[in-house]
């Protein structure tokens, strides 16, 4: 064989060998798995943080064995459009709240449930529990692999003059989200509700095409919400949960011990995910306090919660009846 060209094959093979992506595990010299994971926000919120947590927990017990891609800024779409992605295992992982999956899983729905859950404690206890149990057999029937419980914080009303009492709602236009479910809970107060796209509810609000509206202390702060609606009454009517979750085509290529590690690392990042939630709501109305947001107290509870026991009757065959959402409401 001629010397030259064995050398220059060698060069080459070597050049090659150098410019090839791998990653060394202890099973020897082998491409990481890419796990593509979308994101709404950017990396200063915990809905990003999540999954860097998720990540360093992961390649502590499997170093090398996944390339963590995060797309961020809803650059994959939104939520609906993401969990049809992972649904049909394009995407591998995100999060979702509830809300926006009961079209898949209508018991999920069980979570929107108004003036049911008292505190975040109350939420993690039933999530927790075998409500939590039965909603990721159902989830998994829809090709989600369900690893984590998460807590967006409660979501309260937000207004331009202070309101208390769940009569001085009647006439209101108030912005609602496109659910049933929420659209039942104000006609039931009297208001009028008018279903409107998160990005186009600061000028809704603006010009005067709604009154008010009902979001998360993180969500007011982070659109600049307490620049057109400065009060805030704390309801806390509804707790939006959501989940951690990844694709079942992905989740059913691990190996097990892979999904036992990945699943633990998943739980783990879900309660870090609810401080970061605590954390990020406490900077966020800081911030509109100073810019003139304004926290009220509601009166009356009994009233509030007398106008959403209306909505449980309409939910209760969708997730398992009355005595259901009675039972959790007591937990």
């Amino acid at each position: 064989m001629n010397n030259n060209i064995s050398r220059r094959r060698l060069s080459s093979l070597l050049a090659a060998s150098i410019a090839a992506p791998f990653v060394m595990t202890s099973r020897g010299a082998t491409a990481a798995t890419p796990v593509t994971i979308a994101s709404l926000f950017g990396a200063d919120k915990p809905e990003t943080k999540v999954w860097l947590k998720c990540k360093e927990l992961v390649d502590a017990k499997l170093p090398g064995r996944f390339d963590f891609r995060i797309v961020q800024n809803a650059a994959l779409g939104g939520e609906k459009e993401v969990a049809e992605g992972v649904r049909l295992g394009s995407i591998q992982a995100s999060l979702c709240t509830m809300s926006a999956m009961s079209g898949w899983v209508p018991e999920s729905q069980l979570f929107d449930a108004p003036f049911v859950f008292r505190d975040a404690a109350h939420v993690r206890r039933v999530v927790d529990g075998q409500a939590g149990n039965d909603l990721k057999t159902k989830f998994a029937a829809q090709n989600f692999a369900v690893q984590g419980f998460i807590n967006y914080g409660a979501r309260h009303l937000l207004t331009k003059e202070p309101v208390t009492k769940p009569s001085q709602l009647a006439g209101k236009r108030i912005r609602v989200i496109q659910s049933p479910l929420h659209t039942e809970l104000w006609k039931a107060f009297g208001a009028n509700p008018t279903p409107i796209p998160i990005p186009e509810t600061y000028n809704a609000l603006q010009t005067g095409v709604v009154d008010m509206m009902d979001l998360t202390k993180s969500a007011y702060a982070g659109f600049k919400l307490y620049e057109v609606v400065p009060y805030l009454t704390e309801t806390g009517h509804i707790w939006a949960t959501g989940v951690m979750y990844f694709s079942m085509p992905f989740w059913n290529s691990l190996k097990p011990e892979e999904r036992a590690i990945v699943g633990a690392a998943a739980a783990e990042s879900a309660l870090y995910f609810d401080q970061l939630i605590v954390e990020d709501e406490t900077a966020s109305m800081a911030k509109a306090a100073t810019a003139g947001g304004k926290v009220i107290q509601p009166e009356d509870r009994p009233a509030w919660e007398a106008g959403a026991r209306g909505v449980w009757a309409l939910l209760a065959p969708k997730v398992g009846g009355l005595d259901k959402i009675e039972a959790i409401a007591k937990a």
